[in-house]
């Protein structure tokens, strides 16, 4: 299959410019993203990097440049884009809460690496989670593995928070999911402003985390300094 390259008056189309802001819930993905196999993306994707480091005018033949078009494609395809093939999605197996453990539970410092979609450059920062048990627990490290799978593609903060949420709330079955991040944009750090102390906040809560009390205690415990 071949891949549709093309882009006209891009600068005269793009209705978001300088705006950091995403246009849906959902990873904008055409119907026939999966049509091609992981390999020939990263074939394609090579001489496409190719192209633009000759047009920049960087010499390819020298040792340290001649390989980075291939470790670019594959990292892309293999690692930081890699949460766009939902054959990686993480399995998040429940478990009866058998301990009867009423409580919010509350998995925080969470690390997050994304990238954002208008100019893929790094998203780096904290992401912050909880859930109130309706019977079903699920286990810590696939919290984590949520957070991850969901920033490993391009990427705005409001969306990734809120798909966290969601995907978490279909796993357990409950409403009450709450996900705070905290994260710096390279977007905003190091280019354009070029603000490197500024990061952003964003939040998503769910069911019981609506409620003052509820929300403010989680706030409260992720404020909560770990020491080991």
């Amino acid at each position: 299959m071949k891949i549709d390259n093309s882009v006209e008056n891009i600068d005269n189309n793009d209705p978001i410019g300088e705006n950091h802001i995403g246009t849906s819930h959902d990873t904008p993905l055409r119907p026939d993203a999966f049509t091609i196999s992981d390999k020939e993306k990263i074939e394609s994707i090579k001489k496409d990097v190719t192209n633009i480091m000759n047009t920049l005018g960087l010499d390819l033949t020298d040792d340290s440049l001649k390989g980075t078009p291939n470790r670019v494609a594959k990292m892309f395809v293999n690692e930081i884009f890699g949460g766009l093939n939902p054959d990686k999605k993480p399995n998040a197996s429940t478990f009866d809460n058998k301990y009867q453990y009423g409580e919010m539970l509350v998995e925080k410092n969470i690390t997050v690496y994304s990238t954002c979609e208008h100019h893929l450059l790094p998203i780096v920062g904290r992401a912050h989670v909880a859930y109130i048990s309706n019977g079903s627990v699920v286990g810590l490290s696939k919290m984590n593995r949520i957070v991850d799978y969901y920033a490993k593609r391009p990427q705005v903060q409001e969306r990734l928070t809120i798909q966290i949420v969601k995907e978490l709330q279909d796993v357990l079955g409950t409403e009450d999911v709450a996900c705070v991040i905290d994260a710096k944009h390279l977007c905003v750090n190091s280019r354009g402003i070029r603000d490197i102390e500024s990061s952003t906040v964003t939040s998503e809560f769910g069911g019981a985390f609506k409620n003052k009390e509820t929300k403010r205690e989680f706030l409260d415990y992720i404020k909560l300094e770990t020491k080991f």
